[in-house]
């Protein structure tokens, strides 16, 4: 794929197949079409040239097989005729009310988490078709098997077509049965531009991106606890990015960033989100997943103690609005320093291990308290474990040093 293909049909893919989706009523004719143009797109540029616009180019040719599809398959399911309006496209249509979500990629997710939707397949879905994200990398985000993941999703089409769910725009009020679904796409979208430390991930627009999505949203909700914690995370976490590469490309743990590399004008605007979400009466699983952030982003100095024990305090709030195996086990990581090792470590290995046998930083928490119990050869084999999942180049290096380490 050419590197202006690939820029585009990142870019622009998830806005192409929404386009597509609405104006078809049916996600699999718009995932097809635009594959198929991405198809017929990489045998033509190298021999017509680059396009001017290479999205409008996709857009155009998915929009011509998704009706070239349909005639052969003598479907119109109430699809508009063959030529499509030469003033409004069914694209511009769906983002045309600019007055009630002025950003189009939100715009997009609030139409796709649609309540109708079942709960756990609503951000399944717009990760797959707005943000563009692969099958198997939102099973690993949910932590479920790639197989279950699938099957949400080609139920949650079926439900859509069967239904007749609408893609179209709703007013504010129709906005808090989404609001979760919404917040939870755009967490997994930040997660995966924030699990590359080096931010050089295929998702990696994804950290700029959210920094606009969540003020966005929040000028929306100002009084949302929930989307305003999520703005406040975000800045807190994207602060500390100019301290999580080391000098020899090796991620950098959170606790030995040196606070002084951060970004002070970040933190300043995430403590004012979190203010806000506090006074706001949110003490939801995200207020106080910012408020963890916010410890940390507190530290002005690698002289300042790591505030483990607060750490540890909002975990064990967070446990009783959210509780579930990654929780559990970024609280192993605080009960270790605030108790024992030995403590963390049977926490962690009580974690059902099925669904996090994909995680790496569960190979890598469980590899840290086995070493520090001294089990060395365990240890070994839980950061080998870790380095069969392909981490990140940053991260690679930190894994293969420690166990550089643990074999010295």
């Amino acid at each position: 794929m050419s590197p202006a293909l690939d820029v585009a049909a990142r870019a622009a893919g998830g806005r192409i197949r929404a386009a597509l989706a609405a104006r078809y009523r049916d996600l699999d004719l718009a995932e097809e079409a635009f594959a198929e143009a991405c198809v017929r797109a990489a045998a033509r540029w190298p021999i017509d040239g680059e396009p001017r616009d290479p999205a409008a180019w996709l857009y155009r040719a998915s929009e011509r097989i998704a009706l070239d599809s349909l005639r052969q398959r003598k479907v119109r399911r109430e699809a508009p005729s063959d030529a499509p309006p030469a003033q409004q496209t069914a694209e511009d249509a769906m983002v045309s009310d600019e007055r009630l979500i002025p950003d189009e990629r939100l715009r997009l997710i609030f139409v796709c988490c649609h309540p109708a939707i079942a709960a756990e397949a609503r951000a399944a879905l717009t990760l797959r078709l707005v943000c563009g994200l692969e099958t198997g990398e939102i099973a690993r985000a949910f932590l479920v098997a790639e197989t279950t993941l699938a099957q949400r999703l080609v139920r949650a089409k079926r439900k859509i077509a069967d239904a007749g769910v609408p893609f179209e725009i709703h007013g504010p009020d129709a906005w808090p049965d989404r609001l979760d679904a919404v917040l939870s796409t755009l967490e997994i979208a930040y997660a995966k531009a924030h699990e590359d430390a080096a931010g050089a991930g295929q998702h990696a627009g994804y950290a700029a991106e959210m920094l606009t999505l969540s003020a966005t949203l929040s000028e929306l909700l100002p009084r949302e606890p929930e989307a305003l914690a999520f703005a406040a995370l975000v800045r807190f976490a994207e602060a500390r990015r100019p301290a999580r590469l080391a000098e020899d490309g090796a991620m950098v743990p959170l606790s030995d960033q040196d606070p002084a590399l951060w970004r002070r004008p970040l933190i300043d605007q995430g403590e004012g989100y979190l203010t806000r979400a506090i006074a706001a009466g949110g003490g939801g699983p995200r207020v106080l997943q910012a408020a963890i952030h916010g410890a940390w982003c507190a530290r002005s100095s690698l002289n300042d103690p790591p505030p483990w024990p607060d750490v540890l305090h909002l975990y064990d709030a967070l446990l009783t609005r959210r509780d579930d195996v990654v929780v559990r086990l970024n609280r192993a990581v605080a009960l270790a320093e605030v108790a024992s090792p030995a403590a963390a470590l049977a926490e962690v290995e009580a974690l059902p291990s099925e669904p996090l046998k994909s995680f790496a930083p569960y190979h890598a928490v469980r590899a840290d308290l086995l070493r520090r119990t001294g089990q060395i050869t365990a240890a070994a084999s839980a950061l080998q474990e870790a380095l069969a999942l392909s981490p990140a180049p940053a991260e690679r290096i930190w894994l293969e040093r420690r166990l550089f380490e643990l074999k010295a």
